[in-house]
C-alpha cells in the first residue's frame, strides 16, 4: 500500500484551540480537517488511502470523547490523540487502556504532541496494509475446495502426511495431491509460509468442525471484499441526542 499525505482529524468545540492545532500541523506540511461536534465528524469523514489521527478533546457538545473513543473501536477509524484542558487522571487511564496513542493537557507540548501524531500515522498504515493482507489471504482461501479446507487445517497442525490422510480417510499420496493444491492457491512457497497464514487467519478462521454450512463462509466482517480491496472506509454514524447506527468497518 501507497502512502499518500497524511491528515489530521481534529475534533475539538474549542475555536481558539482548535486554530492553534491547525496552523501547526499546516505548518508541518499535514492536511487537516476540523469538526465542532462527534455527529459533524462522523457524517463528513471518511477514509481513503491517506494515514490519519484523530485528535480528540474529551469534552464535546453531543458526546463525551471517551464514549466516542469506545464506539469507534474496530471501526477503521484512526489512532486516537487525546488533547483537552480537563485534568482528569481516570480519563486518561481509560484512554490509555481503551487503545489511544497519547493524551495530553493544554498547554501541549508540541514536540510531544508531533511525536504522537507520527506514532498515529505509522499505527494507522501498519494496521491498514496488515487489513489488506488478511483480505488477500482471505480470498485466497476461499478458493478451497471443501476438502482443501480441512487438509489446510490438517497442515497447519503440523500432523505427518499419513497421520492427516488417516484422519481424513483417504490414501497418503491423495492427501499429498491436495495439499499440493492447497499450497498453489494459498500461494505458499514452504510449510512455514502457510503456517504464518494460518497465524494470520486463525483469529477469523472457522474451523472444519463447527459445521460444513459454516466452514466455508467467510467471517461477517471480511463479507464486503470489494470494498477493502478498493481501500475506501466509512465511519459507523453516532449521535448524543439522535439514533445511534453503526456500520463496522
Amino acid at each position: 500500500m501507497q502512502s499518500e499525505e497524511p491528515i489530521v482529524h481534529i475534533v475539538s468545540n474549542d475555536p481558539a484551540g482548535t486554530k492553534r492545532l491547525t496552523h501547526f500541523f499546516q505548518l508541518k506540511g499535514l492536511s487537516v480537517a476540523c469538526f465542532r461536534t462527534a455527529a459533524k465528524y462522523i457524517a463528513a469523514a471518511q477514509r481513503d488511502d491517506r494515514p490519519a489521527c484523530l485528535i480528540l478533546d474529551l469534552i464535546l457538545p453531543d458526546l463525551d470523547g471517551l464514549e466516542i473513543q469506545r464506539r469507534l473501536v474496530g471501526s477503521g477509524a484512526p489512532p486516537i490523540v487525546f488533547v483537552t484542558a480537563q485534568r482528569d487522571p481516570i480519563s486518561v487511564v481509560r484512554a490509555m487502556k481503551n487503545g489511544a496513542i497519547d493524551f495530553l493537557i493544554e498547554p501541549v507540548d508540541y514536540d510531544q504532541l508531533m511525536a504522537a501524531v507520527e506514532l498515529a500515522f505509522a499505527e494507522d498504515l501498519k494496521k491498514r496494509v496488515e487489513l489488506v493482507e488478511r483480505n488477500s489471504l482471505l480470498i485466497r482461501w476461499q478458493t478451497l475446495t471443501p476438502r482443501e479446507t480441512e487438509v489446510f487445517h490438517h497442515t497447519v497442525a503440523g500432523l505427518l502426511n499419513k497421520q492427516a490422510a488417516w484422519e481424513l480417510g483417504v490414501a497418503e499420496n491423495t492427501y499429498q495431491v491436495h495439499r499440493g493444491r492447497v499450497m498453489r492457491k494459498m500461494k505458499a512457497n514452504s510449510l512455514a509460509d502457510l503456517v504464518r497464514m494460518s497465524t494470520k487467519l486463525e483469529p477469523i478462521l472457522r474451523k472444519p468442525h463447527e459445521g460444513d454450512p459454516a466452514r466455508r463462509q467467510l467471517p461477517r466482517h471480511a463479507e464486503n471484499v470489494k470494498s477493502i480491496e478498493e481501500r475506501k472506509y466509512q465511519l459507523p454514524v453516532i449521535g448524543a441526542s439522535q439514533a445511534i447506527a453503526a456500520r463496522a468497518f
